[in-house]
């Protein structure tokens, strides 16, 4: 495939890799046209309103918060499953990682349930942070086993202390990564509405949905989106900086060695305390919560035919969105990896332009193209499909990319000098080498769709109701006992290939064996 020059995308990748841009910039061109829709004058009289800075304070102060507990409870975390000699270290890894299979809205709801004085900041603080962590501990906890243990040797005979070792030496290494998810977790805050919502707290995902359920100001919503889309810049920003370019080191090549584990008893029952509160905060309150509202008395019986009908609903929904991403996905994750060049480049990076927004902002995009453009669509399956693909199309197309770049060209290189020709190249080589990864992007595509709370919420067609929508509706009449099964079935769901992907990638880390820096 020529890897390492500039060469042509051929034709029957480049138009649908063009198509799949062009569906990215939707969101995009509906925040230019709407919030430019009565001139710039209005845009910046707008911003400067003293309601839209209240905004701004509360939703940065929110973040800062949530952000630094995040990488304070993720950073312990990752130490504990990593450094100290607990027995069980992999199953505790797992249960530290499974807040991620609880969405932010069903914990909001749990919490709301056993304390209900503890709506407001506090309580979106306590709720995201729980959500959160996971997106520091993983990458932090990866990157903790990845480190050569020569060089904490070297410095402790050297007559360091333990704690000395951690601060100058340790922590330096895996700074990119704590940076790295803190800003997943900025992100994550900033764009995030159900917690916010359940806990009564005024933030830009809220107003917004709010604006559209009350009438709709369409150049408002688009002018508070955008100034999400600017505060998402500026973390990017933030954290290239604060990632420097410190990264973990070897010394020593060849074979990796065992690290050992030398905590002292005090630092032990420490570990231990610490992992009973964050497990049983993160994952105990949700789930004992989800339990109670299941043994719950109540006049009338589960609706069971509605509980299966939401879980089919859920999964059609997950499994056409999953097939639609990976085919949009698919021609510019392959011109991406084997043809290189600034045609491929710009097709990549507008795809992942959905990322700095929130759902919210997509789906009411979404809602504009279907109103102007897809009028036939309107209120139909094909555009939640839809605003679930702009959702989901930056996680598969770099899944996708990465997929295909670890299989080797030479491969492909082989059977075009058999004569076969540049489509069938691909069709037959690189993407049944690439399908792990295509597979992986596809359930992870699958299950978040799932869970999806705000695009489904606006997209869903006239009598549909998912497991997110079913726990949303019953959970703001505080109807807990109607909750339950759904809560439940959801949780399950998603819970088995949390635990997986976290085995996956975590757990079976090894270390390289050639000496020199590792990014």
């Amino acid at each position: 495939m020529n890897v390492g020059r500039r060469v042509r995308v051929p034709a029957p990748l480049a138009l649908p890799a063009v198509a799949a841009a062009v569906i990215a910039l939707i969101p995009a061109f509906y925040l230019a046209t709407q919030a430019f829709a009565r001139g710039a004058g209005n845009v910046w009289d707008e911003i400067f309103q003293s309601r839209t800075w209240d905004l701004i304070v509360r939703s940065t102060w929110l973040t800062a918060v949530v952000t630094a507990a995040s990488i304070v409870v993720g950073t312990v975390g990752a130490w504990v499953t990593t450094r100290v000699a607990l027995p069980g270290r992999a199953v505790l890894l797992v249960l530290f990682a499974l807040p991620l299979a609880i969405p932010s809205y069903l914990s909001a709801f749990a919490w709301i349930s056993w304390q209900p004085g503890l709506e407001g900041f506090w309580g979106a603080v306590i709720v995201l942070t729980c959500a959160c962590y996971p997106y520091v501990m993983l990458p932090v906890a990866a990157a903790l086993r990845g480190l050569d243990s020569t060089q904490e040797d070297v410095a402790r005979s050297l007559g360091r202390t333990q704690r000395q070792v951690m601060w100058g030496l340790v922590l330096p290494q895996v700074r990119p990564s704590i940076t790295a998810g803190g800003l997943l977790v900025a992100l994550y805050v900033l764009s995030d509405f159900g917690a916010v919502a359940a806990m009564r707290y005024e933030t830009f995902t809220w107003v917004i949905y709010g604006a559209y359920r009350a009438g709709f100001n369409p150049s408002r919503a688009a002018i508070l989106s955008l100034v999400l889309v600017a505060a998402a810049l500026i973390l990017v920003t933030l954290e290239s900086r604060a990632r420097g370019r410190a990264g973990a080191v070897r010394i020593g090549s060849g074979v990796g060695r065992n690290r050992r584990n030398t905590a002292s008893p005090r630092a032990v029952v420490g570990a231990v305390v610490a992992s009973l509160s964050i497990i049983g905060v993160g994952l105990g309150v949700p789930v004992v919560s989800v339990i109670s509202w299941l043994g719950r008395e109540t006049q009338r019986s589960v609706p069971w035919a509605d509980v299966r009908g939401a879980i089919l609903d859920s999964f059609l929904i997950g499994l056409l969105t999953a097939i639609a991403t990976i085919l949009v996905a698919l021609p510019v994750g392959i011109a991406a990896s084997r043809y290189r060049s600034r045609f491929s480049s710009a097709v990549e990076r507008s795809t992942y332009v959905t990322h700095a927004l929130p759902g919210i902002v997509i789906a009411i995009s979404v809602v504009y193209a279907g109103i102007r453009l897809l009028r036939p669509w309107y209120q139909k399956l094909p555009l939640l499909v839809l605003g679930q693909l702009l959702i989901f199309l930056p996680l598969a197309v770099a899944a996708i990319r990465n997929s295909i770049e670890q299989s080797s060209a030479r491969i492909e290189e082989a059977a075009k000098s058999l004569g076969a020709g540049t489509m069938a190249t691909i069709r037959r080589v690189t993407v049944p080498l690439a399908l792990p990864g295509i597979g992986a992007a596809a359930a992870l595509t699958m299950l978040n769709a799932m869970k999806e709370l705000p695009t489904t919420l606006l997209l869903r067609p006239t009598g549909w109701e998912t497991l997110a929508t079913s726990i949303w509706k019953y959970s703001t009449v505080s109807d807990y006992s109607a909750v339950g099964p759904y809560a439940l079935t959801l949780m399950i769901v998603t819970a088995v290939p949390t635990a997986i992907v976290t085995s996956l990638t975590v757990l079976r880390v090894s270390r390289p064996s050639s000496p020199g820096r590792q990014g």
